[in-house]
């Protein structure tokens, strides 16, 4: 890569970057760090607010070690409007036409404030009516995108692109050809996207608003717990535990129940929508909320599908990258999504 980047993960409660270099064939960790994101984050609209994000990136970088300042930065999916729209085939002059009157059917907001984009999926899909296209419409409100571009660049950055977590999220996941069609479940902290992949190539995503915070303050209300009370608890027991983890999933069952419900509504829409496709083989669950002990069991046992933990890592030269951030593999998907784009494993 001539102009080198790193990942940057903006997220509600922690900032996590990576950084890669590539030799020959091999890509190579250069760089990780994970740090805490101001109480602020990027949803206060104050200027002192902004700075003080500004800062905490800038110092974050300055402490990874991280030596370019080129970087890839996302939007949680919840700031985006994405759908996935079928045409037939076009040419770039019509595809960008057509892409404007399908995102004035859908986003619910004035045109004239958002800034659109648009990835060709997949081309040349035979059907009765003609060979077609699948491509995916993403719009996102030029304010947000104009606020998070100036926060980066008051932190000494450039910043080259952005897109959504999903996008980067499936980058990190999917690591060949041959990886099975799969629900994946990115839980962030206040919201979480689900997304149906094949090869790579997301035929379906959405938001809801159930985040790994709705589980910590359930615990912390049932237990009489402080927020960080609950979430070393939630940690540690998950909802395996015999003891402690039954009363855990008790408080949190009402969270898990809209997970299931939500991830049912998925794998039908896709099953409608995508007849004679191959069907869905497997969840892949990614984000912290990924490592709570038991909770892929409990998809098994409640969705009927295989439940996997994501491993980013897989595929990636990481000697010397220190074990606790290779444990923490599912909360650094979106950052080493955002840190190959443009590199190929």
């Amino acid at each position: 890569m001539a102009n080198p980047t790193f990942g940057l993960d903006i997220g509600t409660t922690t900032l996590k970057s990576v950084w890669f270099e590539q030799k020959k064939e091999t890509v190579t960790v250069k760089a990780v760090y994970s740090s805490k994101t101001p109480v602020s984050g990027m949803t206060s609209s104050s200027p002192l607010d902004a700075e003080q994000m500004a800062k905490s990136i800038r110092d974050h970088v300055v402490e990874a070690k991280i030596g370019t300042r080129n970087v890839q930065i996302s939007l949680a999916d919840n700031l985006v409007y994405t759908k996935v729209v079928e045409m037939p085939m076009l040419s770039d002059k019509e595809l960008e036409s057509a892409i404007y009157w399908e995102a004035e059917q859908y986003i619910p907001a004035p045109l004239s404030t958002i800034m659109l984009d648009h990835v060709v999926l997949r081309k040349n899909i035979q059907s009765s009516s003609g060979p077609r296209m699948q491509v995916l419409l993403v719009g996102a409100p030029t304010a947000t995108i104009q606020k998070y571009q100036k926060v980066v660049e008051m932190a000494g950055l450039s910043v080259v692109s952005i897109e959504t977590e999903m996008l980067a999220a499936v980058r990190a996941i999917v690591s060949s050809s041959t990886f099975p069609i799969s629900l994946i479940v990115n839980i962030g902290s206040l919201n979480s996207s689900i997304a149906i992949a094949q090869q790579g190539i997301i035929v379906f995503a959405y938001t809801v608003p159930i985040g790994s915070m709705s589980i910590t303050r359930a615990i912390a209300s049932d237990f009489g717990f402080t927020q960080e009370q609950a979430d070393e608890y939630k940690k540690a027991y998950g909802i395996a535990d015999p003891n402690v983890g039954v009363k855990i999933k008790r408080a949190i069952d009402p969270i898990l129940a809209s997970f299931v419900s939500e991830m049912k509504k998925a794998l039908a829409y896709y099953v409608q929508r995508y007849k004679g496709e191959l069907p869905v083989t497997q969840i892949v669950l990614s984000g912290g909320t990924a490592k709570l002990p038991g909770v892929d069991a409990f998809f098994v046992n409640n969705v009927g599908l295989e439940t996997v933990v994501a491993n980013p890592w897989k595929s990636l030269h990481i000697e010397g990258v220190p074990q606790v951030y290779i444990d923490d593999g599912p909360e650094f998907t979106v950052a080493i999504g955002l840190a190959l784009k443009g590199y190929e494993r």
